[in-house]
């Protein structure tokens, strides 16, 4: 049972100044605090984070021409010690449209940490082509492992299906690099482009970012989504990522109203598809990072999710995934 918060605030203490919730919900029930510390003796992987530049970062790794400097902290010390408050382990860094198609930042944390993290970069789509050189560039010299396709960067009028986003596509296949989709603005948008894709090139494979933005549906246009989503299981290479809950619930924090599609995603692609996620930092301001690892054990125990599930979906699937990166804990028996 959801308790009220901890203490009483006013709405004006929301603003607080050190980036953190302003109170803590009693989220957890016996239940699911057991289930979260038998995890704990397995990896805790984040499979979806970003970060940008600090204040004093900015001259090094400037921000892309025309973006905006971000409103919320997002240097990767903040990420490190939320990450050491949360007990996990290890994240997959997409890399942030602030910083667009300069990699620099997140390669080098890459470098400095390179058993923490993985990197996902972003596609460049322009018509001439020279994204499919920087694909390659970033995966071999750079090291990341993973591409983001952001449908939105496309020319206009154009589809991921054009020639060149077949090229990056077949190119990440080719690389041994998931490729993720972000449809921020609804999966029926992007459905046949995924579909075609995934058809024409079997071998790559697929992150669906945010639960492919599906919210729990309330009128037949999210009712045809989220079948969309689910019928999306039929293509062995696609995974989900069950991540920034505070995007796609329609409930506050802990976001309660995700259990029965989760429920059903893990029926109809099995919970070594399916892999959690933060979206840091816009979660912290939202309900804490160390509360948003909570609360997907919370939304799992809702429907009785087993403990081999919770594993898969809290760190399994993506160290599955990213073969040799997160070594599990050794063992204490």
């Amino acid at each position: 049972m959801l308790l009220k918060p901890l203490i009483t605030i006013s709405s004006s203490s929301l603003h607080n100044n050190n980036n953190n919730p302003p109170f803590t919900w009693r989220v957890l029930s016996s239940s699911s605090s057991a289930k979260m510390a038998t995890i704990s003796k397995h990896k805790i992987i984040d499979s979806h984070l970003h970060i940008w530049a600090s204040p004093k970062e900015i001259d090094k790794y400037p921000y892309f021409p025309g973006q905006e400097e971000p409103t919320l902290p997002g240097h990767v010390d903040f990420l490190l010690k939320c990450m050491e408050e949360a007990r996990v382990d290890g994240a997959l860094i997409v890399q942030p449209i602030n910083h667009k198609f300069d990699h620099s930042l997140v390669a080098s944390v890459l470098k400095k940490y390179p058993t923490k993290f993985v990197g996902c970069c972003l596609a460049n789509p322009a018509e001439d082509g020279n994204g499919i050189v920087d694909l390659e560039r970033l995966v071999l010299q750079d090291g990341f492992r993973a591409v983001r396709f952001n449908p939105y960067l496309w020319p206009s009028g154009q589809k991921m299906t054009n020639e060149v986003g077949k090229a990056l596509f077949s190119k990440a296949g080719q690389l041994g690099v998931p490729v993720g989709f972000m449809c921020m603005k609804g999966l029926n948008l992007h459905i046949s482009e995924i579909e075609e894709l995934c058809s024409e090139f079997p071998s790559t494979t697929v992150l669906l970012d945010h639960f492919a933005f599906c919210k729990p549906p309330t009128n037949e246009e999210e009712k045809l989504a989220f079948s969309n989503l689910l019928n999306l299981s039929r293509f062995p290479q696609v995974y989900v990522k069950f991540s920034a809950l505070f995007r796609i619930s329609r409930d506050k924090f802990p976001y309660e109203d995700l259990s029965l599609p989760l429920q059903q995603v893990v029926s109809s692609f099995g919970a070594n598809r399916i892999m959690w996620g933060s979206d840091f930092p816009f979660v912290v301001p939202e309900c804490g990072y160390k509360e948003a690892k909570g609360a997907v054990s919370h939304v799992a125990n809702k429907v009785a999710l087993s403990l081999s599930d919770l594993e898969w979906i809290m760190g399994r699937t993506v160290s599955q995934l990213f073969a040799d990166q997160w070594l599990p804990h050794a063992s204490t028996s």
